[in-house]
């Protein structure tokens, strides 16, 4: 599965990815969970009924012990998250603080949930748990947040010890942890989440606002990336800096899926990397939702948002080390069985030339005045294909060994000579192909591609700002992109080499 990274990106998406919550719940004209009167909208109801799905984990199983789930990087077996309340507004603007937020699965507020967000369902299915049903007021509802029980002890109902398994590895009162592959738990530490929620802002909701209509009843899905949500500080500690998004879901779990194969044999490639990727305002496709092929190079995204649309983006680092260029599919709506999409190994451009993958590094500077600041930084490498004369930027899936999803940048004791005086760094790495994408064309139930287009492998390489404590943006400006090498130079990638880009320094990070 999914920049990880998959977001810093996926907070700028309009619609991503690895473990879906599919909320199926029926919405009632409740108050909120802070006490807050109950939204005057109108006294027509409609009905949301509420479930969880979780697609196959973003890493390979030959990394995971038996009978465990891996993450990013094989690193976990299980990742526990405990769910006390679930709640949506019609307001776009709608804080923590305001009123009329309306429970979407009341049970919670009196029997908080411990779940498993890497416990995969049996036979493909898409449903990981029932989390309950209610009704509330027709409406157009905006924002979503989801509210987790907070480490600590509780001043409410929370799980018992005997259905805590954090409790059990740990003891004490937690009740978020994970469960690295050696079997050893870590408590897994939150941010705001506890008293502010996992916000699934308007730009996150694909499909834009979630339409309850009077006497009807809607399924809503909310996607919980694990796999890009699990932060490793630089003390050791683990962080939850949740990916979210949502959408309306068809009843039937309609999906998206294929087959991964070597362009040459058409052999399937197992732990290829397979993306669904929205536009952003800018125009710029963000992962929404990411995975591993398996051993035969399936994969199946379910389920989707009702009418949404997506570009399918993959590609692949073998065990031996053959890279394959990223493809992209424009253009998949739910429902598409794309079945089996090639995909092209680099090869070299000369006799003995490198067919690995290539390397892009570089370092992060953040300041406020003249003193260093602390921020997180979600780093992305983007390339672009041209179709019918129109440019089409996308997010490119990195490979293992990346460390983009999340750059610290806590101190001064990593900054190069030439960096902005006082303050913080951090470095980052980028694994990625070598070689130029393709574009791939679905039709009459197969995929064709074209041909890698020739000359320099050009990227773009883009960083976001985030405040550590609250993961909300920071910086002026939050973002920063640069396509220039450290020499000024285009940023071009070589097979088995590595580029060093051009520093991104980010001012009034306050």
């Amino acid at each position: 599965m999914f920049s990880s990274a998959m977001l810093r990106a996926m907070k700028r998406l309009i619609p991503h990815f690895s473990v879906i919550l599919v909320i199926t719940a029926v919405v009632v004209f409740l108050v909120g969970c802070g006490g807050n009167p109950p939204m005057m909208q109108s006294s027509s109801m409609g009905t949301i009924n509420v479930s969880m799905s979780d697609p196959p984990s973003c890493a390979a199983a030959s990394s995971v012990p038996a009978g465990g789930t891996a993450a990013p990087g094989g690193n976990f077996m299980n990742v526990f998250v405990t769910i006390r309340s679930i709640q949506a507004h019609t307001s776009a603007t709608a804080d923590n603080t305001s009123s009329g937020w309306q429970e979407l699965a009341p049970q919670l507020v009196s029997a908080p949930m411990q779940l498993d967000l890497l416990h995969l369902p049996a036979n493909g299915q898409c449903l990981l748990e029932q989390l309950g049903s209610t009704s509330l007021p027709a409406g157009d509802y905006q924002q979503i947040r989801l509210i987790l029980l907070a480490n600590a002890a509780p001043s409410g109902p929370a799980p018992s010890n005997d259905s805590n398994a954090c409790f059990k590895q740990l003891g004490g009162d937690v009740f978020n942890c994970v469960v690295d592959t050696s079997g050893t738990a870590h408590t897994l530490n939150l941010s705001s989440e506890a008293n502010t929620g996992l916000k699934i802002p308007p730009g996150q909701i694909m499909g834009g606002p979630i339409h309850v209509a009077a006497g009807q009843s809607v399924d809503l899905n909310i996607d919980f990336n694990t796999c890009a949500s699990i932060l490793i500080e630089g003390n050791g500690d683990f962080r939850l800096k949740p990916a979210l998004t949502a959408g309306v879901v068809s009843p039937n779990k309609t999906g998206i899926s294929g087959q991964i194969v070597d362009s040459v044999s058409s052999q399937p490639i197992a732990g290829a990397i397979v993306t669904l990727q929205f536009a952003d305002k800018s125009g710029t496709d963000r992962v929404v939702i990411q995975q591993l092929t398996d051993p035969a190079g399936h994969f199946s995204f379910c389920p989707l948002a009702v009418g949404a649309v997506f570009d399918v983006v993959s590609d692949a680092l073998t065990a031996s080390g053959t890279a394959y260029n990223a493809t992209v599919v424009l253009n998949v709506s739910g429902g598409t069985d794309l079945g089996t999409v090639p995909l092209v190994a680099e090869t070299p451009a000369t006799a003995g030339a490198s067919t690995g993958p290539g390397t892009i590094q570089g370092t992060i500077t953040a300041i406020n005045g003249t003193t260093g600041a602390t921020i997180d930084a979600d780093v992305s490498a983007l390339q672009s294909v041209t179709v019918s004369s129109t440019s089409r930027t996308f997010t490119v899936p990195l490979f293992p060994k990346s460390n983009a999803s999340d750059i610290m940048v806590t101190s001064s004791a990593s900054c190069p000579s030439g960096a902005p005086k006082g303050a913080f760094c951090g470095s980052y790495t980028l694994v990625v192909p070598a070689s130029n994408p393709t574009v791939g064309t679905f039709s009459a139930g197969k995929t064709t591609i074209t041909a890698p287009a020739t000359g320099d492998v050009l990227y773009t390489v883009e960083a976001d700002a985030t405040n550590p404590a609250s993961d909300a943006a920071m910086c002026s400006p939050s973002s920063q992109t640069t396509s220039k090498d450290a020499t000024g130079m285009p940023l071009k990638v070589t097979a088995g080499a590595s580029t060093t880009a051009a520093e991104l320094d980010f001012t009034g990070c306050s």
